[in-house]
């Protein structure tokens, strides 16, 4: 008889689904192809010490990246996705950029968390380049790993939700993992010898409570370089641009890429200052990587 479970780590064709009761066992897609991931809630038959997903729940939505060769899920089902960056080493904005693209594409809110801002001079340049976010309504926080300024108003922000946390190498993702879960290096290691994964433990994505009652949680997935966009229609880039975005229905007209065309609202609320020129410019960029002649 199917069992409801909730996937909680994910390694190639294996997953660790959690039953309704707390207790976890590795289970296998039926079929060639593993589609379910973090977060996703499924039907499970179990089998022995083990289990078959036999189906996948309704999604709120998916987080995924794709380049031209491949597509990369990280979790589904989120309430939001921390960012985090750092003052060193200096942060990539057309990464950013792209991750809260894909962000917005899901209907899923971004917060964005800059860590080490007791390192004062640094900091202070790379919050002054987040400033086009914070007009534009994006969420920001300071952070210190080191000092722990930040930490209470970041747990604050984390309670009773799903939050998926991304950020490239440096930034300080698993020591913000190990603090906010004592526990997490042993679950990681439990999983991933019950997984197999053994020296690959990093390309996997695990998910863990933050309190014993079970309303929030924090999914931690493998640090990226790239983050591709090509799941998306080029002519949809502006409306997950939220500063692009605001100014979409002044264009004269209806199908306006924002580029070239006369009477365009994008373009004259750049001329007027209301959206940064580096905004613009990855606009431009991404316009034209997506483009089907591209």
């Amino acid at each position: 008889m199917n069992q409801s479970g909730l996937v909680v780590a994910s390694h190639g064709r294996h997953c660790w689904v959690e039953d309704d009761l707390g207790a976890r066992r590795i289970c296998h897609h039926r079929g060639k192809k593993n589609t379910a991931v973090v977060g996703d809630r499924v039907q499970w038959l179990p089998s022995q010490d083990e289990g078959t997903i036999e189906s996948i729940e309704p999604r709120r939505n998916l987080l995924y990246r794709q380049d031209e060769m491949r597509t990369k899920s990280f979790a589904a089902n989120l309430d939001q996705v921390l960012m985090l960056v750092a003052a060193e080493p200096d942060f990539s904005q057309d990464q950013m950029a792209r991750a809260l693209i894909a962000c917005h594409a899901q209907g899923i809110a971004p917060m964005l968390v800059v860590n080490k801002c007791d390192l004062v001079d640094a900091f202070a340049l790379a919050w002054k380049r987040l400033e086009p976010y914070r007009r534009m309504g994006e969420s920001t926080l300071a952070l210190s790993l080191k000092s722990g300024a930040g930490m209470a108003e970041l747990q604050g922000q984390l309670n009773g939700k799903t939050t998926l946390v991304l950020g490239p190498s440096g930034a300080g993702k698993s020591t913000l993992v190990n603090h906010l879960i004592p526990s997490a290096r042993a679950a990681t290691g439990e999983i991933s010898k019950a997984l197999h994964s053994g020296r690959h433990t990093t390309t996997s994505t695990h998910w863990y409570w933050l309190d014993d009652a079970h309303q929030g949680a924090l999914i931690d997935s493998p640090g990226f370089q790239e983050f591709g966009l090509h799941h998306l229609d080029a002519r949809e880039l502006a409306r997950y641009m939220p500063d692009l975005q605001a100014h979409l229905g002044e264009c004269k007209f209806y199908n306006c890429t924002h580029l070239h065309e006369p009477g365009c609202g994008v373009r004259s609320a750049l001329d007027q200052g209301l959206i940064d020129p580096s905004r613009y410019q990855i606009y431009q960029r991404l316009f034209a990587q997506l483009s089907p002649s591209h």
